[in-house]
């Protein structure tokens, strides 16, 4: 490892811890200058592809679920963490379950599902658009299955 002030590329490892987001965290010393830094080793993970409804295929993308959670949460009582460990889960459970594609259909309906439990405006504002309401009756239907299963609860 080069050291990043003096340039040196001996150094020694101090500590390793491993942190989120399946990374190390190493304090390192320069064995020249002997000052500490940190590194981060994380595993390199083969972009997964998004199938689009099209077909066509883009890299997946977390921003891209977080613009649409940011416009469904648009001034209701969800935190900017609540919105970041949803789209880790969803991110999580993308990793574990497609190698290398993943419909987008399974993405959108991983953030409806969690998004429901979170907050029910939130999620007909997100199912609405991801689902591409027509019209009002869309929304009724939606409704009508999420008062039926508050009801069997």
């Amino acid at each position: 490892m080069i050291c990043p002030y003096c340039r040196h590329d001996e150094t020694k490892v101090i500590d390793s811890r491993t942190s989120a987001e399946f990374a190390i965290r190493r304090r390192r010393e320069c064995l020249a200058c002997n000052r500490r830094f940190t590194t981060y080793e994380k595993i390199e993970e083969l972009p997964i592809k998004v199938i689009k409804k099209d077909g066509s295929r883009v890299p997946f993308n977390r921003e891209k679920i977080r613009e649409g959670l940011e416009k469904a949460c648009y001034k209701r009582p969800v935190s900017e963490s609540d919105i970041e460990n949803l789209i880790s889960e969803v991110e999580a459970q993308v990793y574990e379950t497609f190698d290398r594609e993943v419909p987008s259909q399974m993405i959108g309906e991983q953030v409806i599902e969690r998004l429901r439990k979170l907050d029910q405006v939130a999620f007909v504002r997100f199912a609405s658009v991801y689902r591409e309401f027509k019209d009002v009756n869309d929304f009724v239907e939606e409704l009508g299955s999420m008062l039926k299963q508050r009801s069997s609860h």
